[in-house]
């Protein structure tokens, strides 16, 4: 049977965790805006704010109370030191985490930088029918979980299943689409 689906593009905000990045030398934000773009989704948003726990939640919750934002990506915030807080905001605003994106994402960087994969707290959830993920600030790692995961799981015509099909079950978070 030959699929016949469509592709269907979805709203996309990015978010930059970061103390030190402008807009001028961003290269994660940026290449993700480009990855983005050039898969036929749309940027809602971007911003760059700095890794304070509060800040990062206050903007997770404003984007996920619009209508228009159906994923969240972050870049940045997510090592070991005690600035590294993205993912403590993530997790505080899940409804459920998806557990295997960090796994993928382990082996994928696994692959690519041996033991030192074991350093990342990449992770992803659902908060009021919104995907969020968290991803490390530097791009080869955004380059990695968007060329080998999310541009995938961000295409409704990729079988047997993708996020993007789930979107309008996701209602049952409190968030009609």
């Amino acid at each position: 049977m030959v699929d016949t689906r469509r592709f269907i593009p979805i709203n996309i905000a990015v978010l930059t965790v970061s103390d030190t990045r402008t807009l001028d030398d961003d290269k994660s934000g940026d290449l993700l805006e480009k990855r983005i773009k050039k898969s036929g989704h749309v940027l809602t948003s971007r911003l760059i704010i700095p890794d304070e726990k509060d800040q990062i939640v206050k903007v997770l919750e404003n984007w996920i109370s619009e209508k228009d934002v159906d994923v969240i990506i972050s870049t940045g915030g997510t090592g070991l030191t005690g600035r590294d807080v993205t993912i403590e905001a993530h997790k505080l605003l899940y409804d459920k985490e998806i557990t295997a994106f960090q796994t993928v994402f382990s082996i994928i960087s696994m692959h690519k930088i041996g033991t030192s994969a074991i350093q990342s707290r990449a992770c992803a959830g659902v908060a009021s029918g919104t995907y969020l993920f968290a991803l490390p600030g530097s791009p080869s790692a955004c380059r990695d979980a968007w060329d080998e995961i999310l541009v995938f799981q961000f295409d409704y015509r990729h079988l047997p299943c993708n996020f993007v099909e789930l979107i309008p079950r996701l209602e049952e978070f409190g968030r009609g689409k």
